[in-house]
């Protein structure tokens, strides 16, 4: 018959335990979030060269703050107060809400 000392069963067991588990998430994480071989090593960076800034066909959004007016969000932007209107239709200059989007370009 095979004695296990106590200290092994107190210590040794769990940290056994907490091992096995630790290697089974290491191993399967990677296997579960992308769906594929563990295998595989990751993809290189790619060395790419970065693209040349271009002004965005999209549309910026500003958030109205306290104390905000269309003047001041055109001044902001280098924009005028005209041009606010004509992307906001709709939008009553004179009663402009603390979060209230407007877009700016």
């Amino acid at each position: 018959m095979v004695t296990i000392p106590w200290w092994f069963v107190r210590y040794g067991f769990p940290a056994l335990a907490l091992a096995v588990a630790t290697a089974v998430v290491v191993l399967a994480r990677p296997a579960l979030q992308g769906g594929g071989d563990v295998t595989r090593p990751a993809p290189a960076a790619s060395k790419q060269q970065p693209k040349a800034r271009t002004r965005s066909a999209k549309a910026t959004v500003y958030s109205v703050r306290s104390g905000d007016t269309l003047a001041s969000i055109a001044g902001k932007f280098g924009t005028t107060v005209d041009r606010l209107a004509e992307l906001n239709p709709g939008v009553d200059p004179t009663a402009l809400r603390v979060g209230q989007p407007l877009r700016v370009n």
